[in-house]
């Protein structure tokens, strides 16, 4: 039950030497470290991410198996489907990126949720973040309605590998108004995957699957070595789900 402690700098360890189902904390890899943009960077092209509470050190995972989105499986589904056509012909609502990402990390950050006593956005993660954000490695995808902010999420983009960290909203769908715009503009950007790292029954509706850690390593080393595509959105992305959609 060996953990390696990492000093700020040191490589991470090969992904496969995380824990597994037969120890206690499945998926964990490696503790210590920093939260700086160049560990945040090599741990997410390595397919591993940084969890942990407040009170705790900071502890690396790669989970096996690994929770993904692929985009061209994203299940639409037919209430769904009719919310986000109503809000892309609504002059009232608008889809922004990055247009206040410390709003929307602090919005996850304080967004109650099912089962947990506390938040993993610790203080620590959103300091970071807030950082890699500027270094032009986290985004936010945001939905507008009315000129306020209804809801969103914020991921990491590393090349055209995409990695879903946290939702939350204010206004019932919009935080799934969000994950759909995300998907739209990844088929256009020609991103095939969106890490979701956790099963959640939530993510399964909407069409992720597990798939092996080794399987999730590779894909993620192949698609980070592409140029990324502009972080921009455009209202006529909507048509790759309104009229092509995975509907379920």
């Amino acid at each position: 039950m060996h953990l390696p402690w990492l000093e700020p700098g040191d490589p991470f360890p090969d992904p496969s030497r995380a824990w597994d189902d037969q120890q206690p904390a499945p998926g964990l890899l490696a503790a210590g470290g920093a939260l700086d943009v160049d560990s945040l960077q090599r741990a997410y092209a390595g397919g591993i991410f940084p969890w942990f509470s407040e009170g705790q050190p900071i502890l690396w995972w790669s989970t096996d198996p690994r929770m993904v989105l692929f985009t061209n499986e994203f299940r639409l589904h037919r209430s769904l489907r009719k919310t986000v056509a109503r809000f892309a012909a609504n002059p009232r609502c608008e889809i922004r990126f990055d247009g206040d990402f410390d709003a929307v990390i602090a919005a996850c950050a304080g967004s109650e949720r099912p089962g947990q006593s506390g938040t993993w956005i610790v203080p620590a993660m959103v300091s970071a973040y807030r950082v890699f954000h500027r270094a032009g490695y986290a985004h936010s995808v945001e939905t507008w309605i009315d000129g306020r902010l209804a809801g969103g999420l914020y991921c990491v983009v590393i090349g055209r590998a995409v990695f879903g960290e946290s939702m939350f909203t204010r206004v019932p769908d919009a935080s799934k108004i969000a994950l759909a715009a995300l998907v739209a503009w990844c088929r256009q950007a020609g991103v095939r995957m969106i890490d979701c790292q956790q099963n959640t029954r939530h993510l399964a509706s909407l069409g992720a699957r597990e798939i092996a850690r080794a399987e999730f390593v590779q894909q993620v080393a192949r698609e980070r070595q592409h140029e990324a595509a502009r972080w921009q959105f455009e209202p006529v992305y909507w048509n790759s789900l309104l009229l092509h959609p995975t509907s379920a």
